[in-house]
């Protein structure tokens, strides 16, 4: 489906010079941001979320209220952030210089790291995402997760810090039942309730065959 028409702003939100808003985006109120950000078609960015100048959002992205999206994060397409998520872009932060004299600026800088979430994903809500890491296709991550580093397509992962406890299918059921990683062999399973058909090697997970099911 393309989405046609012009983007719906909130008359309280804060957009700075230079940002792109695709075609069907609806931002909503006090949403704040900054100039350089991209934001594809047909995206919904909740209330009071903050975007940092730079980033880059992919098209069909759900961002619910109250999100803080720093510089150096990438989203692509079909992901999913819910509420309260929190995002940060350095692993040692300090607020001034090691003499204390000097007030350090938010500029990126040698120490600012990236994080791409990639498309499918699902963050729950009040996560907290490190930085330097990757977050797979079709992931999905518990709210309330502290995620410290990268988890792979198609894994669910809770906790603090988080770990993968199981897979998830591409319709966001986590009903891909794989026997023990230790496992050598190659597994191969179909989703209960889409009938899709995944294959497992290790801890990577990998599509074989669309639904087999009506979804």
């Amino acid at each position: 489906m393309t989405a046609t028409g012009d983007p719906v702003v909130h008359p309280t939100a804060i957009i700075e010079d230079g940002v792109s808003i695709g075609p069907g985006t609806k931002v909503w109120d006090n949403v704040h941001i900054r100039t350089g950000a991209r934001i594809g078609r047909s995206c919904i960015l909740g209330e009071k979320t903050y975007i940092a100048y730079d980033v880059k959002i992919g098209h069909r992205v759900k961002i619910n209220a109250f999100v803080y999206i720093c510089f150096g994060v990438e989203i692509e397409d079909g992901v999913m952030i819910s509420a309260g998520t929190i995002f940060t872009n350095d692993q040692f932060p300090r607020a001034t210089s090691p003499d204390l004299v000097e007030l350090r600026t938010s500029e990126p800088d040698e120490d600012t790291r990236h994080t791409l979430v990639c498309e499918g994903a699902t963050v729950g809500a009040r996560a907290v995402i490190g930085s330097d890491l990757e977050i797979g296709r079709f992931a999905m991550v518990g709210m309330g997760s502290v995620v410290t580093r990268s988890i792979p397509d198609f894994h669910l992962a809770v906790g603090s810090p988080a770990q993968s406890v199981g897979w998830v299918c591409r319709c966001g059921e986590p009903t891909l039942r794989f026997p023990p990683l230790e496992t050598p062999t190659v597994d191969t399973v179909d989703c209960a309730k889409c009938g899709r058909i995944y294959k497992r090697k290790g801890g990577r997970v990998e599509e074989r065959l669309p639904p087999t099911k009506s979804t």
